[in-house]
This record gives structure tokens, C-alpha cells and sequence, in this order.
């Protein structure tokens, strides 16, 4: 039995999900110390050059190589700019289940980058890889993670109290943690009949491409 993912690319209209190169660490770095990543993520802050440098050469292949997941940095096709990162992770090859995460770029938000690149994704780990589950978890105010997956027709199964440290600025500029709820949501194949055409007709591109 499989038990790791393909070195994948994935291609939509607007854009390319691939593999993490040396070349996108300046902007990864700029895109995970963003407040809305390090309000909502646990990633290390500052998050620094060396941070950075670990992501991409070590901690993102181990993902695959050891089975866990999968990293894929996505970029415009058009400029090869950085949009954002999808994250395969806590995979049970047993049976066939998965979780994403994802986070967007500041600069590249309100374009549906997100939802475009999840939803290809998605597609391809059910339709090529032949899973059965694909889970999120979303902090209980992160609007704009809930969304993403509403819009690729998951579904709420739940809330898992008081599961998650998120960050919230401090009056002196810094950072503090604070506990908060997760929603815990859920797609499966037949989640995804109607799901493509519906956002094609509300004007988001074809995810058709992987090699």
C-alpha cells in the first residue's frame, strides 16, 4: 500500500501548486509574519530567515518523504509570485484521510486564492489519490478560514472546546496567547459534486491539472 504522497505540481487557471524552492523564502518569510498568520497560526514569531530556511529544506520534504503530508507552495501562474501554502497533514493511509491547513498571502487576499487552491487540492487527493476524508479545523473567530470551506461545500461537524492557543496584540504592541474553540469541519468525494460548478459560475477557474 501507498503510503507517501507523489512529488505533486497542480495546476488551475491562475494558478501553480508545487513543491517549496529556495527562491520563495524571502516572501514566506514576509507571508508568515503577517498579523492574520501569527493570530492564527502557531508559527514561531518573528518568524526569521532561519525559520524559513528550515521549512523549506527540511521540515516540508520530511512531510512527504516520511508520509505524514504533503507542503505545496502556490504561486500565480503568471508572475510565479508566492500566494500562499497548502499543507497536507496527520495523514491515516489506513483509511485514507487527511487534514488540510493553508494560509494566504496579505497582498493576495479577497481574490479567491484560497479557496481556488484548497478546492484543487481536494480534487486531486480524492479523485487521483483516492481518499475519503479531507478534515479542517478553523480557530472559532477565524471568519475568513470558515469561510474557505464553505465555499468548497465542507461540512461542520462540530466544535472541539477549548482546543487551540491562538494570539491576540497587547496594548503594548505585543503578543499574547489566548485559548479559543476549533470548528472542525469535513469533506468527502460526493461533497464535491456541484461544489466546482457552482464557483465557476460565480467566476473562479477550472481545476482540471496535475501532473
Amino acid at each position: 500500500m501507498t503510503t507517501t504522497f507523489p512529488d505533486i505540481s497542480i495546476s488551475t487557471e491562475r494558478l501553480v501548486l508545487r513543491p517549496y524552492e529556495d527562491a520563495d523564502i524571502p516572501a514566506h518569510i514576509e507571508m508568515m509574519n503577517d498579523e492574520m498568520v501569527v493570530a492564527w497560526t502557531s508559527v514561531p514569531h518573528p518568524y526569521t530567515t532561519a525559520h524559513a530556511e528550515e521549512w523549506v529544506r527540511t521540515v516540508a520534504p520530511a512531510e512527504r518523504d516520511e508520509g505524514r503530508g504533503v507542503v505545496l507552495a502556490v504561486t500565480e501562474f503568471l508572475t510565479q509570485r508566492l500566494v500562499g501554502t497548502v499543507h497536507l497533514q496527520h495523514t491515516d493511509w489506513r483509511i485514507r484521510a487527511t487534514e488540510i491547513a493553508y494560509v494566504t498571502a496579505p497582498w493576495a487576499r479577497g481574490e479567491g486564492y484560497a479557496t481556488e487552491s484548497v478546492l484543487a487540492v481536494a480534487q486531486w487527493l480524492f479523485r487521483d489519490q483516492r481518499f475519503e476524508r479531507l478534515e479542517l479545523r478553523t480557530a472559532a473567530d477565524n471568519t475568513a478560514s470558515q469561510q474557505v470551506a464553505q465555499k468548497i461545500g465542507c461540512i461542520s461537524e462540530g466544535v472541539l472546546r477549548n482546543a487551540w492557543i491562538a494570539r491576540t496584540r497587547t496594548e503594548d504592541g505585543g503578543w499574547t496567547d489566548i485559548r479559543t474553540d476549533l470548528i472542525v469541519w469535513s469533506l468527502l468525494p460526493e461533497d464535491l459534486e456541484g461544489a466546482a460548478d457552482q464557483l465557476a459560475d460565480a467566476g473562479y477557474s477550472s481545476f482540471t491539472d496535475w501532473n
